[in-house]
This record gives structure tokens, C-alpha cells and sequence, in this order.
């Protein structure tokens, strides 16, 4: 009888963590914009999750998606000064569609303001990957592929709406930071001068953004 209680106080202590963060998990889903330094402004997706020890702090990880295609006017005019000024073909080569996916930890602090309402702060740090198709200084007409990776940080701010006991409308500001860069090797086929150019991708910007929590 004693083994069939101890059992059972075993059972209750293993599945009690487990059951408090089944009730005090929560998700986001989050639209907007975003404006890098990079590119022109754009449309932004993401997602956050995690556990809410309580309405006023939580802690968890956050993932985002932004999609660009632009000209690097930058690199257009390290290819203008080192191999001559062409300005349609050098733009054609410097043309980059990317795909920025920053996943980071998170934390977030809370605090009433009004009936339903909640301001709260939020930040986080962790890594952006750049998916980058690039075209090929030789052949511009052929798109390669590339990734490239850096440390990342955000700090950002909000307003939350209680719809319910278990979902709110949130509205937020956000900065990021993250600088990701690759070499670029060129060989100019008229006189085969190779270099290498250092193309850095200034991910740097203010995003702003809409959605919901929802805590299950």
C-alpha cells in the first residue's frame, strides 16, 4: 500500500511542471512593417511563443520572416570604381533578393494602464540568417544562392488589449539590430582582375507591428 502512494506522489510530482506550463503557455502572431537600412521598407511575419509565469512576465523565443528584392547601390558603386562605370549591367549584378529569418529569445515585462489594458516592454537576443540569391558578376543573367549569419538584437515596446481571459490585441514598436555580410569575389573577364568585395547587409531598422496572444 505505501509503494502504491509513493507511486502516486512520484506521478503527481513529474506531471505538475508539465501541467503548469500546459496552462500558462502562450503564442503570438504578428503583421507589419519593417524598415531596414538595407532595403526599402516591407512586409514582415513572425511568431512568438512561450511561457507566462504570470500576466506581467514572460518569457520565451520569437521568429520572423521578411522578404526584399532590391539593388545594392553600394555594391554598384564598388563595381563602378573598380571595374568601370556600367551602370545597367553593375545594377543587373547587384540586384539581390533575400530572405532575413532572425530567431531570438525573448522576454517581456507588463504593467497595467487602464482597465483591460496593459503596456509592456520587450526585448530579445539571437541569430539572423540571410537566405540571399545574388547574381554571378559574369553571368548576371544566372541567380546563385547564399546564406549568411549574424548576432541579433530587438527592443521594443507595446500596448496589449484583454479580449478575453485568454487572448489579447497587442500593438507594437520594435528596433532591430543585425549586420550580416558575405565576400563577394568579382573577376572582370576583359582583364582578369580579381577582388573581393565585402557586401554587408545593414538589417538595422524599426519594424512596427499588429496581432494577437493567445495563452493555452
Amino acid at each position: 500500500m505505501k509503494a502504491i502512494y509513493m507511486n502516486k506522489l512520484l506521478l503527481i510530482i513529474l506531471l505538475a511542471p508539465a501541467a503548469l506550463f500546459a496552462q500558462t503557455s502562450f503564442g503570438s502572431v504578428k503583421l507589419g512593417v519593417f524598415d531596414p537600412s538595407a532595403t526599402d521598407a516591407g512586409f514582415i511575419i513572425g511568431y512568438e511563443g512561450g511561457w507566462a509565469f504570470d500576466r506581467d512576465l514572460k518569457f520565451g523565443w520569437d521568429i520572423d520572416w521578411f522578404h526584399k528584392s532590391y539593388v545594392d547601390q553600394n555594391l554598384v558603386n564598388q563595381f563602378n570604381n573598380f571595374y568601370g562605370v556600367n551602370s545597367t549591367l553593375n545594377e543587373l549584378r547587384a540586384s539581390t533578393n533575400l530572405h532575413a529569418i532572425p530567431l531570438m529569445a525573448s522576454s517581456t515585462i507588463s504593467f497595467p494602464v487602464s482597465y483591460r489594458t496593459e503596456a509592456y516592454i520587450n526585448g530579445g537576443i539571437g541569430l539572423e540568417m540571410l537566405l540571399i540569391f545574388y547574381h554571378d558578376y559574369n553571368n548576371p543573367d544566372n541567380s546563385e544562392f547564399r546564406g549568411a549569419f549574424d548576432f541579433a538584437w530587438q527592443l521594443g515596446g507595446g500596448i496589449a488589449y484583454e479580449l478575453g481571459p485568454r487572448s489579447d490585441v497587442i500593438i507594437e514598436a520594435a528596433y532591430h539590430y543585425s549586420q550580416p555580410s558575405w565576400d563577394y569575389n568579382a573577376t572582370d573577364p576583359q582583364t582578369g582582375r580579381t577582388h573581393t568585395f565585402q557586401q554587408v547587409f545593414d538589417m538595422s531598422g524599426v519594424m512596427l507591428r499588429t496581432g494577437f496572444r493567445f495563452y493555452f
